[in-house]
């Protein structure tokens, strides 16, 4: 397996630190409103990541955080006329509703801030007593940028050019315009906890350092984030890290593409800004969450209706293979073709989790499915079994076909299912009365609904066709 390091900005040989284990640590959500777009992207490129390194085998502890203290929660709990804890809570109850939807599984710990304050705090007493952090007059505690000599090497800058071509806030404060603090002191009113340097509270980026070392040690095997974070975040990270435990931080960084809107950045100030409550509203989470797939995690995606109403087709085409087939789990047995297709995926997959071309081997397996069918319905289960085994992979086609292919969960659906069932008994009733022209007005009329009847043996069944 191979897996692209943005600190070395290349691809290389994936060797966990301890054989058969994977420790990874993802910047999570500050939960002082609903989780948009960008944080969808995140949560299904590390939840597939998630996913593949534990179908290879892989003990994989998962470590999310969330930060539930911090300036914008401040300020919206004040606007809200609510307590801290009762906005943090309501959002982090919201979050989790976001990604069961989109069928994120939990990560295998979700630690916050505020129940690391003392971890914090030591980490911060460490890095001053290194001269590696200073207090403030104002009470602050700062760290000293360029005391650590590496500054800089995630996004391969130099501080001097940091500070001639960056916004660096003016801080009378501070011994250099670019240290960052590590400890606020409290103003009055403000949510608060005791220290060596009075009352106050974690800077943002020293969250993720201590919060990281207390689960998955001193170094660790894979930390990633958004495309926003390289800097200055997961840069401050490295320096206070390494400054204060003289190792390693972190083997592999990864950071996932970024969203963009019809081509666009997606901005509030734009009028393009998407929660996932807004998308989700209006469109199947499946379909959101293979657009979101369809992408390599590493490259930016665009959301838009018509690449929406692809990704809608793209699913119902492997949907479709499924349809009407008792899947082959049960036999016991892997077709011969079914195991070169799952060799094709997974070697793919190990090429830096390459989600498109594993999409492409489910496509070809689809068509093989379809055309077994008709003549080896038992190698047609097998094959099929084998593409909701490796689509599970993905987070996809768990769903029963016909409750995907009848748009179930579709918003905006042209009839209820007992209207439209109702419609296929008066098409029956028709047929049996030798009244076909009627019979065929029912069908065509569905049809222009979206609408298609399927007539077997069996009886007659429907889909929803993709728009």
């Amino acid at each position: 397996m191979h897996i692209y390091n943005t600190l070395t900005r290349r691809k290389e040989p994936f060797t966990p630190l301890e054989a058969g284990k994977v420790s990874m640590y993802v910047c999570g959500m500050t939960v002082y409103d609903y989780c948009h777009l960008g944080h969808a992207r995140v949560m299904v490129a590390f939840d597939v990541i998630t996913r593949y390194l534990r179908e290879r085998g892989y003990d994989v502890n998962y470590v999310r955080n969330i930060t539930d203290i911090d300036d914008k929660i401040l300020k919206r709990a004040d606007e809200n006329g609510e307590s801290i804890t009762a906005l943090t809570e309501r959002m982090i109850d919201a979050m989790h509703e976001d990604e069961q939807r989109l069928f994120v599984l939990p990560p295998s710990h979700e630690p916050r801030a505020t129940g690391h304050i003392d971890d914090i705090v030591a980490m911060i007493e460490t890095l001053i007593e290194k001269g590696f952090a200073y207090t403030a007059d104002n009470g602050d505690v700062y760290y000293r940028v360029r005391k650590f000599a590496d500054y800089g090497k995630l996004n391969n800058r130099q501080l001097d050019d940091m500070r001639a071509g960056s916004r660096v806030d003016v801080d009378i404060h501070k011994e250099d315009p670019l240290d960052f603090v590590l400890w606020k002191a409290a103003k009055p009113g403000e949510a608060h906890w005791p220290s060596p340097w009075g009352n106050g509270r974690p800077g943002w980026h020293i969250e993720c350092s201590a919060m990281s070392t207390c689960c998955l040690g001193d170094t660790f095997d894979i930390h990633g984030g958004g495309p926003d974070l390289t800097f200055p975040h997961h840069e401050n990270e490295i320096a206070q890290s390494e400054a204060a435990t003289g190792k390693t931080y972190v083997n592999t960084w990864m950071h996932a593409g970024a969203v963009r809107v019809n081509q666009e950045k997606m901005s509030k100030s734009l009028g393009n800004f998407f929660t996932i409550r807004d998308v989700l509203a209006e469109h199947d989470p499946e379909v959101v969450r293979f657009l979101l797939v369809a992408s390599h995690y590493r490259s930016p995606i665009n959301y838009s209706v018509d690449s929406l109403t692809e990704a809608r087709k793209s699913l119902t085409r492997l949907y479709t293979a499924l349809e009407g087939l008792e899947l082959g789990e049960e036999e016991g047995e892997t077709s011969g073709d079914a195991s070169t297709y799952r060799q094709r995926f997974t070697q793919v997959m190990d090429d830096d989790f390459n989600t498109p071309e594993a999409l492409a081997v489910m496509f070809e397996l689809a068509r093989e499915v379809n055309r077994a069918k008709q003549e080896q319905p038992i190698e047609a289960a097998k094959l099929a079994g084998e593409l909701k085994q490796l689509g599970s992979v993905l987070g996809l086609l768990q769903q029963v076909p016909q409750t995907f292919l009848k748009g179930t969960q579709q918003q905006g659906m042209p009839l209820s299912e007992s209207e439209i069932e109702a419609k296929i008994a008066q098409r029956i009733e028709a047929k049996v009365n030798k009244d076909f022209a009627q019979a065929d007005a029912i069908r065509d009329e569905l049809a222009a609904l979206g609408i298609i009847l399927k007539d077997s043996r069996e009886g007659t069944s429907w889909v929803l066709e993709a728009p």
